[in-house]
């Protein structure tokens, strides 16, 4: 079966200007000067005769990022994200290209609400909007979606994100399926029999706390089956929020043993721990999986630095705040995270020295999209321009100036980061600009 995934943007017209005096950093094509980055025509490279010229001293220019792993709330929680809203809180974060996951209401997976999806996303996305089908219909783990119309149709691969695939045969019929789609399987992991009614990551801190915990196991065993499988069928997977120092374990053996793997962390799940539940404000804290141990988020960092972990991946997840206001044990699970992902990372992790700003921009755009087989940006003359401006010196307060997402719930609400982005150039256009 051909490529037919899509990727859609709402027309604008093409980017026509020059960033002079800017570091222009390509990590993977092998870009690293100062110099004038011109865009023509919605293309890197051309004269810069009369075109806009801004100013980009002291400032980063870099392939725009790439995030397999959104929510965007629609069809039927619009309320809480749109595509037009998140796409919007995309382009402010300097991404350039963002897949929206399944699990809404009703859950995408039938061409008609694929077909819907796309239609809106053609209309609204200020960047590059693809869509996951979920593997089975409603997520509910029987019976797999029509893989094979939902693949022409145009959708990014499947996954039943928000809940796991708990039935082995099933899994196995959907890696069979794979022969013909060629996608991608995308996979929320977890044993729901060892999560039950946990809210938190199980250890020293829910004890003290008297919430119910969430084991790291919970998601390592999952994995550990998913990949038995995978090897079994020649089979293609990729791992969604490992957050366990087990999952790294069984992903890194499985990478070994010759298996399809690729996995994702998110921003949260490197810089955050536990500890943060103390204060049970669910808005910033409450997720799953969970916040885990500090020895966990080393060993997260560690397996990102050496490419265990593929990627980075935000699980942006808005919700409405009267919902985030319950108490800890009924809150839904989730925080945002397109507009934080480049910053937090960048003053938690690059500023002390722990990763190169290099293998983040690397993590952040052409390592993620090639985790879910998606051609990576570029700043190589001639490729469309994909481009995040960013002011590495400059700071902001989370929240201070308000969102471009609907939602409010972010794990980094009131924290001054570095590294904010002035100008995002997605698919050709400006989708964002300070």
């Amino acid at each position: 079966m051909s490529d037919t995934r899509r990727l859609v943007q709402a027309p604008a017209d093409p980017a026509n200007l020059v960033i002079e005096n800017v570091r222009i950093l390509d990590p993977v094509n092998g870009i690293d000067t100062v110099g004038d980055l011109v865009v023509r025509d919605g293309r890197i490279g051309g004269s810069p005769d009369g075109l806009e010229r801004i100013d980009g001293a002291g400032k980063v220019a870099v392939p725009g990022f790439v995030d397999p792993h959104v929510h965007l709330r629609t069809p039927g929680k619009e309320d809480c994200e749109d595509i037009a809203s998140g796409s919007r809180a995309a382009a402010a974060g300097g991404f350039v290209t963002i897949i929206a996951m399944p699990n809404t209401q009703p859950v995408t997976d039938g061409v008609s609400i694929v077909g819907s999806l796309i239609e809106q996303a053609e209309r609204q996305a200020a960047v590059r909007v693809g869509f996951f089908a979920a593997i089975t219909m409603g997520q509910e783990g029987t019976t797999l979606t029509e893989q094979g119309e939902l693949t022409d149709l145009g959708v990014c691969g499947f996954s039943d994100d928000g809940r796991p695939v708990e039935s082995a045969e099933v899994m196995r019929r959907a890696l069979q399926y794979q022969r013909i789609t060629n996608l991608p399987l995308v996979l929320h992991e977890e044993d729901m029999s060892l999560s039950g009614a946990g809210v938190m990551h199980e250890g020293e801190v829910s004890t003290r706390l008297g919430l119910a915990g969430i084991p790291g196991i919970s998601e390592s065993i999952q994995v550990a089956r998913d990949a038995e499988l995978a090897l079994y069928e020649g089979g293609r997977i990729h791992i969604c929020h490992v957050s366990a120092t087990e999952t790294v374990a069984v992903v890194r053996r499985a990478k070994q043993a010759g298996v399809r793997i690729t996995a994702e962390v998110t921003p949260h799940h490197l810089l955050l721990t536990d500890e943060r539940v103390a204060d049970l404000d669910a808005a910033r804290n409450k997720m799953n999986p969970p916040l885990r141990a500090e020895a966990d988020r080393q060993v997260l960092i560690e397996a990102l630095i050496d490419g265990t972990l593929d990627c980075i991946a935000t699980d942006h997840a808005p919700h409405r705040s009267h919902e985030k206001e319950r108490t800890f044990e009924e809150a839904p699970f989730g925080v945002t995270g397109l507009e934080t992902a480049f910053a937090s990372c960048y003053t938690h992790l690059v500023k002390p020295g722990i990763l190169s700003l290099e293998l983040l921009v690397r993590r952040m755009g052409a390592d993620a999209a090639a985790a879910v087989d998606l051609p990576g940006p570029s700043l190589t003359e001639g490729s469309i321009a994909d481009v995040a401006l960013i002011d590495l010196d400059a700071t902001t307060v989370v929240g201070a100036d308000g969102f471009q997402s609907k939602s409010t719930n972010s794990a980094f609400l009131g924290e001054e980061l570095s590294g904010v982005v002035d100008l995002t150039i997605a698919g050709g256009q400006v989708a964002w600009r300070k």
